[in-house]
């Protein structure tokens, strides 16, 4: 029992040394020199080559069937009249399918059902933006008494974000030699960069409700205007 109790004793201290031994890391950050942190936008702009407009029908009827009945064939016309136009089935998808009880409110009693309200609308997408405007007249005059929009995006931004990408990075060099000169610094070499974020041009508001009689004056216009497309960089560089 003495021998065991030595023993034991000896080895204690090794173990106890073996579990402080001192670990190298590798700084994450030089030794030699100052950290610059810059937070840059590049920017470019494009015009929109993609409108997305919310047509819809909306029928009122004495009953759920018939109400849903003209619905369908209202909502049938407004699809024939969107394939005729040349949009692709791709392009056009079912947005939302309702039905609802309309009220009659009287003081004093409980509301009496007067009728009933069905509403189907479509998302559908145009691929050639200056024909937006006649395509949404003519969905007036097919039935369409619902329309929101159109939201003007970018179909295919991966260009437009590269070259915000490489806007980015210039401006962040030259920020840091800015602050670096007023330091009385130089830059000596970028060290990191990560993407904060970015805008590829799409929708930046919410839809805007266009509502057109059955005969207009003058027929929709949309203006494709311009979008910007942005990427926002976090870079890091080291002065000396």
């Amino acid at each position: 029992m003495r021998y065991w109790t030595v023993l034991a004793l000896v080895a204690m201290p090794a173990a106890a040394s073996a579990q402080v031994a001192p670990t190298a890391v590798e700084p994450l950050i030089p030794a030699q020199g100052t950290v610059l942190d810059i937070s840059a936008e590049g920017r470019t702009t494009r015009v929109p080559d993609l409108a997305t407009i919310r047509a819809g029908v909306v029928s009122q009827a004495a009953t759920a069937a018939a109400a849903l009945a003209d619905n369908a064939q209202r909502m049938a016309r407004v699809t024939a009249a969107l394939k005729r136009a040349g949009i692709a089935e791709r392009d056009i998808a079912t947005a939302s399918v309702g039905l609802s009880p309309q009220y009659r409110y009287t003081d004093g009693q409980p509301p009496a059902i007067t009728g009933y309200q069905a509403t189907n609308t479509v998302s559908v997408r145009f691929r050639d933006v200056a024909r937006a405007g006649t395509v949404l007249d003519t969905l007036v005059a097919q039935g369409a008494n619902q329309i929101d929009g159109p939201n003007l995006s970018i179909d295919t931004p991966d260009a437009a974000l590269d070259e915000a990408r490489t806007d980015a990075v210039k401006r962040a060099r030259a920020r840091a030699d800015l602050y670096a000169a007023a330091a009385g610094m130089k830059v000596v070499r970028l060290i990191s960069i990560a993407e904060a974020g970015q805008d590829a041009g799409g929708p930046g508001q919410p839809p805007i409700f266009l509502a057109r009689a059955m005969k207009a004056d003058a027929p929709t216009a949309i203006a494709p205007g311009e979008k910007d497309v942005t990427v926002t960089l976090s870079v890091r560089f080291l002065l000396q």
